[in-house]
């Protein structure tokens, strides 16, 4: 018997101490996402204000030193006595973890921080912050430390207005990096503006010289969000449709517009949760999409043309789409409230769809048929994509057993510790089949111009000869098929000269994976690999240099003398490497350099990738020209 567990054993922490000690546990991760997921919290509450009637204006700040300032003209935090506390409300709220209004029906109607946690862990979780009040005539005001009040709230002075100013820097010693993305902050806050009809949220980063600032206010709320999901996709249909009801506490609100594009984009919210992984919302919107489309589909004049009836997969193809709703008491599941599980739900957007929709299309006979004439094609493309699969598997199969020819193929048979690499070139595949790790390593090299996924329908994606290697090498087929777990390989990695060509084929196959594989990004699979641009010597002594810098760098600790004595190349492509300057610089995992691809939002990847690799040259000339000065190393 263990006489070492016993009362004494069992701690007991006080106030915040829980949170400090399991950060991940409130806010995910110590790392970027869970920094900025502070800034997120406090706007949470100013936008719960929003929701209850309160508050137009939210402005946050991001000040010098990497300070947060969240402002709000909400009606403040409460700051008299608690009854049962016997110390400010404002106190309780800011030091009290499942402490706040929102437990009070009365007080939110609906609220997207549900356990009343949000302040009190971004106090918990900052070196310090503090909390000014406007309300009842007075200013209000206090300060804490690592979470702990310094001193009872007090009264600062007398104003007429109201909110609150809540003002926090983050503790360094919890979070692995304290460095705001104005980017990323500027993101989410753009969507919680188009999220919640006419509130106006301003960003402003005051760390720089000139200060940066943007504003965000969208009287179309998700109406005007689909218009921008929906830039440069070519709409079918001149507005998007709209669609919003009340019912039983619940407000439902539905944009939708179909464009001339290939792939879906449907987005989810509750209570201004984005629910990535939907939920019975979603689920209702699809089914009651379906059942509409159908109903007109069999009364149209394309019925006669095809006597299958339209797939889900079909009717929403190339439709962009943003649903939210807001309910009294949504049921999560899961820690990071990525899917909704109330069951009522489902019905109610499925009829709530049905209904709405069939009034609209009686009401729009002609952008019916437009839409009809476009899913119709993607029914027909279905089928069309089907035999593409069939005939890769079947070519699957006689091939070399079941891989491609050009594949080198690596003899360990664990996923997990393989990795392949898609290389551009077939000099530059030759020197990497011979300079690699056979036991792990894979190469399949790629040879003439790759498709552009974006300007094409699966049918043709999933039958191109110069695609069908890279879904039947990586062996988790693609496309509504993809199916992860069959994955080969867990590290996917793209080689390519480190110039204008190179980074095209890059974007090429990353628009590819993002459209057909999306589940390997998110997992963290693709890899760019960071082949050097210089070699350079001096003497029998050999340093690589993977950027300008670090050719000056190196450049730098040789005296100005030996100027004569060093040799500089500048490698134009992977080709100009021997099998051993590749493995050495580009491939070995001891000394290699790669950068991971992530997918940090959604939304605005989808829009970036539409932007450079869409139809329209206008929006792609406009990114470049205000980023060119950005470009800090362009080959030509």
């Amino acid at each position: 018997m263990d006489n070492k567990y016993s009362a004494e054993q069992i701690q007991v922490l006080k106030g915040l101490e829980a949170v400090r000690l399991r950060p991940g546990m409130y806010i995910g991760t110590t790392g970027a996402d869970g920094l900025h997921h502070l800034v997120y919290e406090i706007v949470d509450n100013s936008i719960d204000e929003s929701l209850a009637g309160y508050c137009s204006e939210i402005i946050v700040t991001i000040e010098k030193g990497n300070i947060i300032r969240v402002t709000d003209n909400g009606r403040g935090i409460p700051v008299k006595e608690h009854p049962v506390e016997k110390i400010s409300a404002l106190e309780i709220v800011m030091t009290k973890l499942h402490a706040g209004g929102k437990f009070d029906k009365g007080s939110y109607k609906v609220s997207g921080g549900l356990h009343g946690v949000g302040v009190s862990v971004v106090n918990a979780l900052s070196a310090w912050c503090s909390a000014e009040v406007y309300r009842h005539g007075h200013k209000y005001f206090q300060e804490y430390n690592i979470g702990k009040p310094l001193e009872p709230v007090v009264i600062t002075g007398d104003s007429d207005k109201t909110g609150t100013i809540i003002r926090f820097k983050a503790d360094n010693s919890i979070f692995d990096i304290t460095e705001y993305s104005f980017d990323v902050l500027s993101n989410r806050l753009r969507e919680l503006a188009f999220l919640n009809r006419g509130i106006k949220i301003i960003i402003e980063d005051d760390r720089l010289p000139q200060k940066r600032e943007k504003e965000f206010q969208f009287d179309g709320g998700v109406k005007s969000f689909v218009s921008y999901l929906s830039e440069n996709k070519n709409p079918i249909h001149s507005d998007p449709i709209y669609l919003e009801a009340t019912r039983d506490g619940s407000e439902l609100e539905i944009a939708l517009e179909y464009n001339e594009g290939y792939t879906e984009h449907i987005y989810s919210f509750v209570n201004n949760i984005n629910t990535r992984d939907g939920g019975t919302h979603l689920a209702g919107f699809k089914a009651g999409l379906t059942r509409t489309m159908n109903d007109f589909f069999k009364k149209s004049k394309f019925s006669k043309k095809m006597d299958t009836p339209l797939s889900g997969d079909d009717v929403r193809e190339g439709l962009t789409s943003v649903i939210s709703i807001k309910l009294q008491n949504p049921q999560f599941e899961g820690q990071t409230k990525g899917r909704l599980g109330n069951s009522e739900v489902k019905g109610l957007v499925e009829s709530l769809i049905n209904e709405h929709l069939t009034s609209y299309f009686e009401e729009n006979p002609k952008i019916i048929d437009k839409i009809l004439d476009k899913v119709v094609g993607a029914a027909r493309a279905r089928i069309s994509a089907r035999k593409a699969r069939d005939l890769t598997r079947r070519k699957s199969f006689l091939e070399s057993g079941g891989l491609p020819g050009k594949l080198a193929d690596c003899s360990e048979k664990d996923p997990s510790l393989c990795e392949v690499y898609i290389v551009e070139g077939d000099s530059a595949g030759g020197s990497a089949k011979m300079g690699r790790d056979r036991k792990f390593q894979a190469i399949l090299p790629l040879w003439g111009k790759m498709l552009n996924v974006e300007k094409t329908r699966e049918d043709r994606v999933l039958a191109n000869e110069k695609l069908q290697p890279i879904i039947t090498t990586l062996g988790a087929s693609a496309g509504r098929e993809f199916d992860i777990s069959k994955l080969r390989y867990h590290k996917v990695i793209i080689m390519a000269d480190a110039d204008v060509d190179g980074s095209h084929i890059r974007t090429l196959l990353l628009t590819f994976f993002f459209r057909y594989m999306p589940e390997l990004i998110e997992n963290g699979h693709v890899y760019l690999a960071m082949p050097p641009l210089y070699k350079i010597t001096r003497g029998k002594k050999v340093f690589y240099a993977y950027d300008d810098n670090e050719k000056d760098k190196i450049f730098s600790q040789f005296p100005a003398e030996d100027e004569s004595k060093i040799g500089m190349q500048r490698y134009k492509g992977l080709g100009e490497m021997n099998p051993d300057q590749l493995w050495e610089t580009t491939m070995n995992p001891e000394s290699r350099l790669m950068m991971q691809v992530k997918l940090e939002d959604e939304i605005e990847a989808d829009h970036m990738f539409s932007t450079l690799m869409g139809e329209h040259v206008e929006p792609r000339r406009k990114f470049i020209e205000d980023n060119a000065l950005l470009v800090s190393n362009l080959d030509v």
